[in-house]
């Protein structure tokens, strides 16, 4: 049997106090979306903000996992639920990367960290799409990632908040803005392949 992920594991026991109350998945959801999008909001002022955005965006990623198991724990899946993490999860992702760049733009990186943090995050949406797109034609094996120790590759966006407390937020974002495009076009090429 396959180890599953830290962060599933945690939102597991999060939600389980949750499972036979009216507490709705699509709740969860909304709630990761709001969290997230302060994790943006605050990474966008810059300065002792990025603090705060880093440990929102750990917080958002934790429930963005709890509104799957809540479901499935409780029987609650729905077509709709699962269209709306997606959504969600690409909205806060793209989010964050915005205002990450808006967080730096009075750094070494300037006004050119706003358009960086888009590109992140427009790549984070085309990686998302294409893989997507390549699940409906293979089956949900597509969406499966290398994983070791309880971590999936996906997982070292959670470097982001130490990351942040350390100093070290322009160095991730600026390998952030090439390694994501990097594994979109990458990804591209492996559906193209595949197909």
């Amino acid at each position: 049997m396959e180890e599953r992920p830290w962060d599933a594991r945690i939102a597991r026991a999060m939600v389980q106090p949750f499972v036979s109350t009216d507490l709705h998945p699509n709740h969860v959801t909304t709630l990761g979306l709001l969290v997230g999008l302060g994790a943006a909001w605050a990474y966008g002022q810059g300065g002792g903000w990025a603090d705060v955005g880093g440990g929102l965006f750990l917080l958002a990623g934790i429930v963005d996992h709890a509104d799957g198991e809540l479901a499935r724990m409780s029987g609650k899946t729905s077509d709709f639920g699962h269209r709306y993490d997606r959504i969600v999860d690409l909205v806060v992702k793209t989010a964050l990367f915005t205002g990450i760049g808006f967080g730096l733009r009075s750094g070494p990186l300037g006004l050119w960290a706003v358009p960086m943090g888009v590109v992140a995050g427009l790549s984070l949406v085309a990686i998302f799409t294409i893989r997507g797109a390549h699940a409906r034609r293979v089956g949900s094996v597509a969406y499966a990632q290398p994983s070791f120790a309880g971590f999936e590759l996906e997982d070292v966006l959670y470097l982001l908040a130490p990351v942040t407390w350390l100093g070290g937020l322009a160095t991730f974002f600026s390998l952030a803005v090439i390694g994501i495009p990097a594994f979109a076009l990458f990804s591209f090429v492996q559906a193209r392949r595949a197909a």
